[in-house]
């Protein structure tokens, strides 16, 4: 990034990203009433009669809060809470400009997860949802589990299923236009983490029968030490032939290579072993895995990356402001698998037969018909699906 000063200076001038603005003029002392004593005490007492009435009496119907403990932020690591506060507002921001979702950031210093789970149950009564952003792998597959077995409003960890979620929306068209499918592609994740854990999942659902998982250590296997309990399960439902090796043996005849790693650890040798064409998304940030001219000379049939300078930008921002905005709007109690697919889904649909190619196969990052256009379909999804509570 160029700018770094730029965006430094501009933080110092704005001075938080966020603020809160009242919906409610306070002009006269009967506007004071009404919105506050006396007056207040009657949605309290419809409330505590009816408790789901805070959605129609309250901004809870609305309200996201988005929680971090900064042990894994936005490729800086375990940076801490405090310094995570800029990328919380931003995430607000985004869920503001892009879906009208008011959201609210909320630092939690613990990193064990009885005290970040107990925490977000206890300030949940004043949300619609909760984004959790940021928290390292393995804790944050656990709170998130937790949280979503105990709390009857969604639960959304974006590093693993808005990635997700945007990444099989890209593969959707790229096997498109190579007329290639998911039920007969080998498809290799590096980047056993959060997210390589979420989009491998993710996948599975779309019919991927040939997966692999790799991480530093290579293939991961049953036999593969020091494994969490997340990435122990995935070697009961990845790796199904039973590879060894390293990722050069995984990309062996492989159609697809999802990077969520780290860069330049993937070469154009590895790439001229893959079946031709490969779908490549590097998206490693700030350098892929490869850059795209490197991958481009190597044969690849489709190249994405995480970055907004390249082409078919994997960019969590076209699914949570409408995975969020559907889920709210029928007072959802989960966000659930069925939701996850028809989000991917509709993002992939923005791109027309006529204007699927290379370099375009996942919509722009500020295309304004992607909120839309996903939150209509999680809206489906989770009414077919019977989590909608409206």
């Amino acid at each position: 990034m160029d700018n770094k000063k730029e965006a430094l200076d501009k933080h110092y001038e704005w001075n938080g990203k966020i603020e809160v603005i009242s919906r409610v003029p306070i002009n006269t002392r009967e506007d004071l009433a009404l919105a506050y004593t006396p007056g207040v005490a009657e949605a309290c007492l419809a409330i505590e009669k009816e408790p789901d009435k805070a959605y129609d009496l309250t901004r809870k119907n609305n309200l996201v809060a988005v929680i971090t403990n900064g042990t894994a932020v936005l490729g800086l690591g375990g940076i801490g809470p405090a310094a995570a506060m800029p990328v919380m507002e931003g995430k607000c921001i985004l869920f503001k400009e892009f879906a009208d979702v008011d959201a609210f950031p909320i630092l939690i210093k613990a990193k064990d997860c009885d005290t970040i789970v107990q925490t977000i149950e206890q300030i949940s009564g004043s949300f619609g949802g909760i984004n959790l952003e940021d928290i390292a792998a393995p804790e944050c597959f656990e709170v998130e589990r937790r949280l979503k077995a105990s709390l009857d409003i969604p639960v959304f960890h974006d590093d693993q299923h808005g990635t997700a979620i945007v990444v099989v929306a890209g593969l959707i068209n790229a096997l498109k236009l190579l007329n290639k499918t998911f039920e007969t592609s080998k498809v290799v994740v590096n980047g056993a983490g959060s997210a390589g854990i979420a989009v491998a999942k993710h996948l599975l659902n779309f019919g991927v029968k040939n997966l692999i998982l790799t991480d530093k250590s290579g293939i991961l296997t049953s036999n593969t030490p020091n494994l969490n309990t997340e990435q122990q399960h995935m070697t009961t439902v990845t790796n199904l032939t039973n590879q060894h090796g390293d990722l050069t043996a995984a990309l062996t005849d492989a159609d697809i290579f999802v990077g969520v790693s780290a860069a330049n650890i993937l070469t154009s040798e590895m790439i001229q072993m893959m079946n031709p064409d490969p779908v490549v998304f590097a998206m490693a940030n700030p350098v892929p895995e490869i850059m795209p001219d490197l991958a481009i000379e190597a044969g690849v049939g489709v190249i994405g990356t995480g970055r907004s300078d390249f082409p078919n930008q994997v960019n969590n921002v076209l699914a949570f402001p409408g995975v969020f905005k559907g889920a709210l709007n029928v007072r959802a109690s989960d966000i659930n698998e069925a939701m996850k697919v028809a989000a991917s889904n509709a993002i992939a649909a923005l791109v027309s037969t006529d204007e699927l190619k290379a370099d375009y196969v996942i919509p722009d990052a500020l295309d304004p018909r992607v909120c839309p256009a996903v939150t209509e379909a999680v809206k489906a999804a989770a009414i077919k699906s019977g989590v909608n509570r409206i």
